[in-house]
């Protein structure tokens, strides 16, 4: 989560330059090439069914990467976070018992806070860009889900970032290619390094050790990540409001988590991954 997190703050230093979605190219293509030559995966690796999976999977990261960044840009770092964090919140409900149902309401009442519409002041395109990545979190959680099942260690994700990196590089790369610079190219090394190839690589590590109830537990604790991010990196210095917002937000994450919890895999099948 520290690494998402600084790795969405370092990020926000090329918007100047080449923008959001030129940011979130730049991340994508260097992670697609980097996981490509370190695993460089092999056709009798996967099934049918389970590389058109990595595919789709990949189609979805781009986007998911590409809609959030849009809504970093526009919004407080935390407040993005914890409205993308509704994506995962709402799968846990859908598979939650009992008392699962009550936490959107403690969700929804977050999310006024955070938007505030009684300010007028609310950036609704950010808002936007930050549900839409919501919807696409928790497409990819079901998708990384049946990718894990299917496709042994690292190698599903070296199919998906390679198409990511080429989705992205499809709808961004002609509009941001000509202010491309050196510096340029190797701050997107090192982002893509920092995010995503780093956080998914210790989020397989920690599915091997942690049931995914409570992986998706600590994973609630990201939006609280992010505002404290967004503080000392960004200088995004929130309200009260926003503050109990985030603090609701979490707090619905933690309950759902916990009531609606995958059952571990079979032993010797991959461990699912549930997160970006």
């Amino acid at each position: 989560m520290l690494f998402v997190q600084l790795g969405l703050a370092a990020s926000v230093g090329l918007f100047s330059s080449v923008g959001s979605q030129g940011a979130a190219w730049l991340r994508l293509a260097w992670a697609g090439l980097l996981l490509l030559v370190l695993i460089r995966p092999r056709p009798s690796w996967y099934s049918r069914t389970g590389f058109l999976t990595c595919v789709v999977l990949g189609i979805v990261t781009a986007g998911l990467t590409m809609t959030f960044m849009a809504a970093v840009a526009r919004l407080p770092l935390g407040t993005a976070s914890a409205l993308e964090f509704l994506g995962p919140l709402g799968v846990a409900v859908a598979r939650g018992r009992g008392e699962a149902k009550v936490w959107p309401v403690l969700a929804a009442v977050g999310v006024v806070l955070l938007t505030r519409p009684w300010s007028g002041l609310v950036d609704l395109v950010g808002v936007g860009f930050a549900l839409a990545a919501a919807v696409l979190w928790a497409a990819y959680i079901l998708l990384t889900q049946r990718v894990g099942d299917e496709v042994s260690g690292l190698r599903g994700l070296a199919v998906s970032m390679p198409v990511a990196g080429l989705v992205a590089t499809v709808v961004a790369g002609p509009f941001v290619a000509g202010d491309l610079t050196v510096e340029l190219v190797l701050a997107g090394l090192g982002l893509a390094v920092l995010l995503p190839v780093m956080p998914f690589a210790l989020e397989l590590l920690a599915l091997r050790r942690l049931t995914t109830a409570a992986f998706g537990t600590l994973m609630s604790l990201e939006p609280a990540i992010a505002l404290v991010i967004g503080l000392l990196v960004l200088h995004q210095v929130p309200g009260w409001a926003p503050l109990v917002g985030i603090a609701f937000v979490v707090a619905a994450g933690i309950g759902a988590e916990r009531t609606g919890g995958r059952d571990l895999p079979v032993p010797g099948n991959p461990p699912p991954c549930t997160t970006r």
